[in-house]
């Protein structure tokens, strides 16, 4: 180390120089390098930011208070969804919502319908529920034994179902039962399910009949369980009734059926309430009228249910050629036309009685009217 001279000791040090940059750093390629590689870090950090809150945000409770239904109708774009879901309160970012659809490749998975939202609903819940397409479900119970015409009028009553029916189908051609649809189904879909299930029943309940029925096709089963539908509500009858009417076929005999008059007057109308049967109507001649014509009527009465037809199909094994209302709902059978008219006179003991108290309970509640006044 060189000694100081005193002057040199009274100068201040000079801080050492700097090194030289390297060659590297100053070059521009590495410069707009590190630059992009800023950028990258940057967005990666704020994308990892923003997916996390959107994860919670898709996950969390939304912000509907009540449970409410929001219709999605056919052809509505995504925009036009997640704008349905906002003004009803499901949702409260459309932009989150197209934003997380898009990113699961599901726009095209969302299903129209009428969908029913309970409070709180997440906005992944909001989605799955679109994309399975769980939408309200109506139902709409058409009962065994009304006729074609008056199926198409309950139809027609429906509110939910849209669109009209213009032909009324073949009578016996709907099969009677309890049919769920969502809002915008159409009434045509809920007849030509109706078609379609009648014509796989008959199908599989033509194929196990017994043998040597007095029948020959299916329209004829049809047409005959139409009649027992027709005779009796009852369970635990409907098989002895369509017996009766199956010995009575290989006998020879008429039917002798009540609804055939009233069908044959009335058609698919039905009778009105207050138009009683006259013993007029007994004899009149129509293609329907069991008490005139052989054998089976041309066509069913009305749409009969499965156990009707089932009935027929496979009937009771007996001997019975008549029945007649017991006064409980049920009938009384009979073998013989001798035992039958004691059976029909039983029964009208039992009409009287019942006309009797009707008036004895009609006289009375005028009497107490009279005595309150």
């Amino acid at each position: 180390m060189a000694l100081k001279s005193p002057r040199q000791k009274l100068q201040p040090d000079l801080p050492p120089k700097a090194p030289k940059r390297s060659r590297h750093v100053r070059n521009p390629f590495v410069m707009v390098m590190n630059f992009f590689f800023s950028v990258i870090v940057l967005t990666v950090i704020v994308g990892g930011i923003v997916f996390y809150w959107g994860t919670q945000e898709y996950k969390k409770p939304g912000p509907l208070q009540s449970q409410t239904t929001v219709v999605v109708p056919r052809g509505a774009g995504m925009a036009d969804i997640a704008d349905s879901l906002q003004r009803n309160g499901v949702i409260d970012s459309t932009l989150l919502f197209q934003a997380s659809v898009r990113l699961q490749k599901k726009a095209g998975d969302l299903k129209a319908g009428e969908y029913l939202f309970g409070k709180g609903v997440t906005m992944e819940e909001v989605v799955a529920k679109l994309e399975d397409g769980k939408s309200v479900v109506y139902k709409v119970t058409l009962p065994e034994g009304l006729t074609s015409l008056q199926i198409v009028e309950r139809l027609r009553q429906d509110e939910i179902l849209v669109g009209d029916i213009e032909n009324i189908p073949p009578e016996g051609s709907l099969l009677p039962n309890t049919y769920t649809f969502g809002r915008g189904t159409n009434r045509q879909q809920i007849i030509d399910q109706m078609k379609a299930a009648q014509e796989a029943a008959l199908e599989r309940i033509w194929a196990s009949r017994i043998d040597d029925l007095p029948l020959r096709n299916k329209n004829e089963m049809v047409t005959l369980a139409s009649i027992v539908e027709k005779e009796t509500g009852k369970a635990d009858e409907r098989s002895r009734v369509a017996g009766v009417f199956i010995n009575r076929l290989n006998r020879g005999m008429k039917l002798q059926s009540d609804p055939t008059i009233i069908y044959g007057l009335f058609g698919g109308a039905g009778k009105p309430p207050d138009r009683p049967i006259y013993k007029s109507d007994i004899s009149s001649r129509t293609a329907y009228n069991t008490y005139v014509i052989e054998a089976l009527p041309p066509g069913p009465i009305a749409n009969p249910g499965l156990a009707a037809m089932e009935a027929v199909a496979n009937p009771s094994t007996t001997k019975d050629l008549f029945f007649v209302a017991d006064g409980t709902g049920g009938h009384s059978f009979a073998e013989t036309l001798e035992e039958h008219n004691q059976n029909v006179q039983r029964w009208r003991q039992i009409e009287r009685e019942r006309k009797a108290a009707k008036k004895k309970r009609e006289a009375q509640d005028a009497a107490s009217s009279d005595t309150s006044n």
